[in-house]
Protein backbone atom coordinates (compact mmCIF):
# COMPACT_ATOMS: atom_id res chain seq x y z
CA UNK A 1 0.00 0.00 0.00
CA UNK A 2 1.19 3.60 -1.13
CA UNK A 3 -0.02 6.73 0.09
CA UNK A 4 -0.48 9.17 -2.92
CA UNK A 5 -1.59 12.68 -3.04
CA UNK A 6 -3.58 13.07 -5.69
CA UNK A 7 -3.86 16.81 -7.84
CA UNK A 8 -6.90 17.26 -10.03
CA UNK A 9 -9.94 15.75 -9.93
CA UNK A 10 -11.38 16.26 -13.46
CA UNK A 11 -12.27 12.88 -15.35
CA UNK A 12 -8.84 11.64 -15.55
CA UNK A 13 -7.69 12.49 -12.37
CA UNK A 14 -11.58 10.66 -10.39
CA UNK A 15 -10.97 7.39 -12.84
CA UNK A 16 -7.11 7.09 -11.00
CA UNK A 17 -8.87 7.75 -7.37
CA UNK A 18 -11.21 5.11 -8.47
CA UNK A 19 -8.46 3.05 -9.16
CA UNK A 20 -6.33 3.59 -6.44
CA UNK A 21 -9.13 3.36 -4.01
CA UNK A 22 -10.05 -0.66 -5.27
CA UNK A 23 -6.34 -1.25 -4.81
CA UNK A 24 -6.20 -0.38 -1.08
CA UNK A 25 -4.07 2.88 -1.68
CA UNK A 26 -4.08 5.53 0.64
CA UNK A 27 -5.54 9.01 -1.22
CA UNK A 28 -5.26 12.66 -0.52
CA UNK A 29 -7.06 14.10 -3.64
CA UNK A 30 -7.18 17.60 -4.28
CA UNK A 31 -8.61 20.23 -5.67
CA UNK A 32 -9.73 23.84 -6.61
CA UNK A 33 -13.42 22.62 -6.89
CA UNK A 34 -15.51 22.20 -3.73
CA UNK A 35 -18.29 20.20 -5.75
CA UNK A 36 -15.37 17.63 -7.42
CA UNK A 37 -13.71 17.08 -3.95
CA UNK A 38 -16.61 16.30 -2.26
CA UNK A 39 -17.84 13.96 -5.31
CA UNK A 40 -14.90 12.23 -4.89
CA UNK A 41 -14.11 11.57 -0.85
CA UNK A 42 -15.98 8.65 -0.52
CA UNK A 43 -13.79 7.14 -2.74
CA UNK A 44 -10.48 8.38 -1.18
CA UNK A 45 -8.55 8.63 2.20
CA UNK A 46 -9.00 12.30 2.95
CA UNK A 47 -9.92 15.36 0.42
CA UNK A 48 -9.06 19.01 0.46
CA UNK A 49 -10.30 22.38 -1.40
CA UNK A 50 -7.16 24.48 -2.47
CA UNK A 51 -5.06 25.76 -4.73
CA UNK A 52 -2.00 23.56 -5.74
CA UNK A 53 -0.25 26.73 -7.39
CA UNK A 54 -0.28 28.17 -3.70
CA UNK A 55 3.07 27.20 -2.25
CA UNK A 56 2.08 27.46 1.37
CA UNK A 57 -1.09 25.17 0.46
CA UNK A 58 1.02 22.71 -1.23
CA UNK A 59 2.97 22.81 1.65
CA UNK A 60 0.81 22.22 4.66
CA UNK A 61 0.22 19.41 2.84
CA UNK A 62 3.49 17.50 3.45
CA UNK A 63 3.94 16.43 0.12
CA UNK A 64 7.33 14.76 1.46
CA UNK A 65 5.77 12.29 3.10
CA UNK A 66 3.47 10.65 -0.24
CA UNK A 67 5.34 7.77 -1.75
CA UNK A 68 3.69 9.45 -5.27
CA UNK A 69 2.14 12.57 -6.23
CA UNK A 70 0.26 12.70 -9.08
CA UNK A 71 -0.60 15.98 -11.05
CA UNK A 72 -3.88 15.02 -13.16
CA UNK A 73 -5.44 18.87 -14.24
CA UNK A 74 -5.48 18.51 -17.84
CA UNK A 75 -7.06 22.29 -18.51
CA UNK A 76 -5.01 24.20 -17.03
CA UNK A 77 -1.40 23.52 -18.43
CA UNK A 78 0.01 26.31 -16.41
CA UNK A 79 -1.66 25.44 -13.04
CA UNK A 80 0.19 21.48 -13.95
CA UNK A 81 3.44 22.99 -14.48
CA UNK A 82 3.48 25.55 -11.32
CA UNK A 83 2.33 22.53 -9.51
CA UNK A 84 4.63 19.89 -10.67
CA UNK A 85 7.56 22.52 -10.39
CA UNK A 86 6.39 23.39 -6.58
CA UNK A 87 6.07 19.48 -5.85
CA UNK A 88 9.31 19.41 -6.31
CA UNK A 89 10.84 21.91 -4.93
CA UNK A 90 9.17 21.00 -1.75
CA UNK A 91 10.69 17.78 -1.76
CA UNK A 92 8.29 15.37 -3.40
CA UNK A 93 9.69 11.84 -3.83
CA UNK A 94 8.30 10.77 -7.03
CA UNK A 95 6.13 13.46 -9.27
CA UNK A 96 3.91 12.04 -11.97
CA UNK A 97 1.85 14.43 -14.54
CA UNK A 98 -0.74 14.51 -16.56
CA UNK A 99 0.33 15.89 -20.44
CA UNK A 100 -2.17 17.13 -23.26
CA UNK A 101 0.13 17.51 -25.82
CA UNK A 102 4.07 16.31 -26.45
CA UNK A 103 5.36 19.80 -26.00
CA UNK A 104 3.72 19.63 -22.40
CA UNK A 105 5.51 16.61 -21.68
CA UNK A 106 8.89 18.44 -22.27
CA UNK A 107 8.43 21.02 -19.97
CA UNK A 108 7.18 19.11 -17.48
CA UNK A 109 9.95 17.07 -17.73
CA UNK A 110 11.98 19.89 -17.46
CA UNK A 111 10.44 21.48 -14.61
CA UNK A 112 10.68 18.35 -12.30
CA UNK A 113 7.94 15.69 -13.20
CA UNK A 114 9.96 12.59 -12.73
CA UNK A 115 7.23 10.36 -14.97
CA UNK A 116 5.11 12.21 -17.39
CA UNK A 117 1.49 10.02 -18.51
CA UNK A 118 -0.19 10.91 -22.13
CA UNK A 119 -3.57 9.36 -21.32
CA UNK A 120 -4.89 10.15 -24.90
CA UNK A 121 -1.84 9.63 -26.73
CA UNK A 122 -1.10 6.29 -25.32
CA UNK A 123 -5.11 4.98 -25.91
CA UNK A 124 -4.74 6.57 -29.46
CA UNK A 125 -1.80 4.06 -29.84
CA UNK A 126 -3.26 1.19 -28.04
CA UNK A 127 -6.45 1.48 -29.78
CA UNK A 128 -5.14 2.30 -33.49
CA UNK A 129 -2.89 -1.54 -32.54
CA UNK A 130 -6.04 -3.21 -30.89
CA UNK A 131 -8.75 -2.49 -33.98
CA UNK A 132 -6.04 -2.67 -36.81
CA UNK A 133 -6.61 -6.79 -36.96
CA UNK A 134 -9.11 -8.79 -35.69
CA UNK A 135 -6.20 -11.02 -34.54
CA UNK A 136 -4.70 -8.77 -31.81
CA UNK A 137 -6.63 -8.71 -28.23
CA UNK A 138 -4.89 -6.36 -26.27
CA UNK A 139 -1.21 -4.50 -26.44
CA UNK A 140 1.25 -3.68 -23.35
CA UNK A 141 3.68 -1.17 -24.49
CA UNK A 142 6.98 -1.74 -22.44
CA UNK A 143 9.17 0.94 -23.35
CA UNK A 144 10.11 2.13 -26.96
CA UNK A 145 10.91 -1.04 -28.59
CA UNK A 146 9.16 -4.07 -26.66
CA UNK A 147 5.84 -5.16 -25.88
CA UNK A 148 3.25 -7.42 -24.86
CA UNK A 149 0.23 -8.19 -27.23
CA UNK A 150 -2.36 -10.96 -26.46
CA UNK A 151 -3.06 -13.37 -30.25
CA UNK A 152 -5.11 -15.46 -31.32
CA UNK A 153 -3.11 -18.98 -32.71
CA UNK A 154 -2.43 -18.21 -36.41
CA UNK A 155 -3.69 -21.33 -38.14
CA UNK A 156 -0.48 -22.67 -39.11
CA UNK A 157 0.52 -23.42 -35.16
CA UNK A 158 -2.75 -24.77 -34.38
CA UNK A 159 -1.90 -28.51 -33.04
CA UNK A 160 1.84 -27.56 -32.74
CA UNK A 161 3.62 -27.90 -29.70
CA UNK A 162 5.35 -24.22 -29.02
CA UNK A 163 8.83 -26.41 -28.84
CA UNK A 164 7.81 -27.15 -32.47
CA UNK A 165 6.71 -23.87 -33.43
CA UNK A 166 10.47 -22.70 -32.15
CA UNK A 167 9.23 -19.02 -32.07
CA UNK A 168 11.80 -18.02 -29.79
CA UNK A 169 14.67 -19.15 -32.15
CA UNK A 170 13.16 -17.69 -34.96
CA UNK A 171 11.81 -14.38 -34.30
CA UNK A 172 13.49 -13.91 -30.82
CA UNK A 173 9.90 -13.96 -29.30
CA UNK A 174 8.71 -15.71 -26.01
CA UNK A 175 5.39 -17.24 -25.33
CA UNK A 176 4.82 -16.35 -21.58
CA UNK A 177 1.36 -17.06 -21.35
CA UNK A 178 -1.95 -19.10 -23.36
CA UNK A 179 -5.26 -18.04 -22.27
CA UNK A 180 -8.86 -20.04 -22.88
CA UNK A 181 -12.07 -19.03 -21.72
CA UNK A 182 -10.81 -16.43 -20.05
CA UNK A 183 -8.36 -18.61 -18.02
CA UNK A 184 -4.43 -17.48 -17.84
CA UNK A 185 -2.11 -20.41 -17.65
CA UNK A 186 1.83 -19.12 -16.76
CA UNK A 187 3.04 -22.71 -17.30
CA UNK A 188 3.87 -22.35 -20.47
CA UNK A 189 6.53 -25.18 -21.63
CA UNK A 190 8.09 -26.64 -25.25
CA UNK A 191 5.54 -29.50 -24.72
CA UNK A 192 2.16 -27.16 -24.43
CA UNK A 193 0.04 -27.46 -27.30
CA UNK A 194 -1.52 -24.77 -29.17
CA UNK A 195 -5.17 -24.90 -30.31
CA UNK A 196 -7.83 -22.93 -32.17
CA UNK A 197 -9.45 -21.70 -29.11
CA UNK A 198 -6.98 -20.25 -27.52
CA UNK A 199 -5.07 -16.87 -27.17
CA UNK A 200 -1.28 -16.06 -26.62
CA UNK A 201 0.21 -13.71 -24.38
CA UNK A 202 3.95 -13.09 -26.61
CA UNK A 203 7.00 -10.65 -25.27
CA UNK A 204 9.73 -9.41 -27.60
CA UNK A 205 10.40 -6.56 -29.75
CA UNK A 206 7.74 -4.32 -31.08
CA UNK A 207 9.33 -5.15 -34.80
CA UNK A 208 9.60 -8.97 -34.31
CA UNK A 209 6.00 -9.31 -32.78
CA UNK A 210 4.97 -7.31 -36.13
CA UNK A 211 6.74 -9.23 -38.71
CA UNK A 212 5.66 -12.94 -37.14
CA UNK A 213 2.19 -11.88 -36.50
CA UNK A 214 1.56 -9.99 -40.06
CA UNK A 215 0.55 -6.39 -37.58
Amino acid sequence: MKSILLIGMGRFGKHIAFQLNQLGHQVMAVDHNEDRVNEILPFVTNAQIGDSTNEDFLNSLGVNNYDVCIVAIGSDFQSSLETTSLLKELGAKTVVSRAARDVHAKFLLRNGADEVVYPEKQIAKWAAIRYSADHILDYVELDDTHAIFEVTVPKAWVGKSIGQIDIRKKYNINIMAVKKDGQMNLAVTPDTFLTADKTMLVLGEYKAIQKCFHI
